[in-house]
């Protein structure tokens, strides 16, 4: 099977970005929000990316209005039954993600993949909404999505090598390299990069040193673009607390135990730079 049509279930910060990289590689691509506020804002956020690589000189403006004209915005989830490849971008929260599975899986040709793009949540138990097991995967991919390259692809017991093919096939025509990962929470990117931000978190928690040096000290002793703190502000504390929480629920492992320092920001509704604070302040 050959994928002519892409479906997005989510349009704002990742869902908007997997929309923009698919209609840009020549894809039609639907992309669906709850309401009309968050669907036109999201497609205002695609335009005025394209607009400015315009104004950059990174792409030709008859490029910009062809990706433009690839995308269809919607609320509607009937809208995405022609599609033959639905990513789901939607909230980190199991029985909101396998309701929406079911209805795709009602709505979709039955030669349609279904993918998710959670960070940590069991693939299989998602798929299981579903009567189509093996054409259920993860795709995971990283913000920003228009420049970070990678995308994990994760089996679930039941995907097929079929279906891992046709998606390993589509993430190259994105322009997306390719990690493929097992069905264990964090999968591979997130299983390491949680430990290392909780420690990170801790060490500034416990005082051994300052919020600034300890992000100076990875950037210029690991050779890191941006410290762990900065880091963990640039992903959301409250995404972080989320994924670090499933993760200590599947392995019970202290290492994945949310700190507390974190989870008092996170009450306190300091999520990082997506609420203009958190670690630091972005007032």
């Amino acid at each position: 099977m050959k994928i002519k049509k892409v479906g997005v279930i989510g349009c704002g910060l990742m869902g908007s970005g997997i929309a923009q990289v698919c209609a840009q590689s020549g894809y039609d691509t639907t992309v669906s929000e709850i309401n009309d506020e968050l669907l036109n804002k999201g497609l205002g956020s695609i335009k005025n990316i394209l607009t400015k690589n315009v104004e950059k000189g990174k792409m030709q403006k008859a490029d910009a209005d062809a990706t433009l004209a690839r995308l269809k915005g919607t609320t509607s989830i009937n809208d995405f039954s022609a599609c033959d490849l639905v990513i789901e971008v939607a909230a980190e929260k199991m029985e909101l993600k396998k309701k929406i599975f079911a209805d795709l899986d009602r709505i979709t040709p039955k030669h349609a993949i279904l993918a998710s793009n959670t960070s940590c949540l069991s693939i299989i138990e998602i798929a299981s909404a579903t009567k189509r097991l093996t054409q259920v995967m993860g795709m995971h991919f990283f913000n920003p999505v228009p420049i970070m390259k990678p995308v994990e692809l994760v089996r679930s017991i039941a995907t097929s090598d079929q279906t891992m093919d046709i998606a390993r096939e589509f993430s190259k025509s994105i322009g997306k390299e390719i990690v493929v990962a097992k069905d264990t929470p964090g999968f591979i990117v997130n299983a390491l990069l949680i430990p290392y931000l909780f420690d990170a978190m801790r060490m500034l928690e416990y005082g051994v040193s300052t919020r600034e040096d300890i992000d100076a000290g990875i950037r210029l002793g690991l050779n890191h673009p941006m410290g762990p703190l900065t880091l963990a502000d640039f992903v959301g504390l409250d995404t972080l607390y989320f994924i670090g929480c499933a993760m200590y629920d599947e392995f019970k492992d202290p290492k994945y135990a949310a700190p507390t320092v974190l989870k008092k920001m996170v009450t306190a509704g300091w999520l990082g730079k997506k609420s203009g604070k958190g670690f630091y302040d972005y007032k």
